[in-house]
């Protein structure tokens, strides 16, 4: 493999990189807010998940502000989300619904706005409705806690 390739192979692998970060921001912040445990689950996922290895954390808030300005400019949501699955190779579909899922799903509660969102993006991945089920249904299995 010649050095372009790498370095190309390096672009893709970033752009996915963001890609990702940018739909669990946009999952976590599509009720207006942001909520602390939201926020810890991003880092988590990021220090732990295999497709997150290569990721220099030290871009973390550059990558998240240049998500920022996305959503601020014009077709904001749109123009993050189209961006983000632009950037993705079409096997890290359902790893970008598992990690927007996981990251709304972590307070066991959804507002409509997170529901909304799972939906577009859902609508805009081309996941099969049985993949994007197993998916959530995982995400509240993993969060449950025992009941008082």
């Amino acid at each position: 493999m010649g050095a372009t390739q790498g370095k190309q192979d390096q672009q893709m692998t970033a752009a996915a990189h963001d890609a990702l970060i940018h739909l669990m921001i946009v999952a976590a912040s599509s009720d207006t807010t942001m909520s602390e445990r939201e926020l810890l689950r991003i880092q988590a996922l990021i220090d732990r998940l295999p497709v997150f290895a290569g990721f220099d954390k030290g871009r973390l808030t550059a990558v998240a502000n240049a998500c920022a300005d996305k959503l601020n400019g014009p077709d904001g949501l749109d123009r993050v989300v189209d961006d983000a699955i632009a950037a993705l190779p079409e096997k890290l579909q359902d790893t970008a619904y598992a990690l927007a899922v996981e990251v709304t799903a972590v307070d066991l509660h959804l507002e409509q706005e997170e529901l909304r969102f799972l939906e577009m993006l859902r609508d805009r991945l081309t996941l099969d409705r049985l993949t994007t089920a197993a998916i959530e249904v995982a995400a509240r299995a993993r969060h449950r806690r025992m009941p008082e």
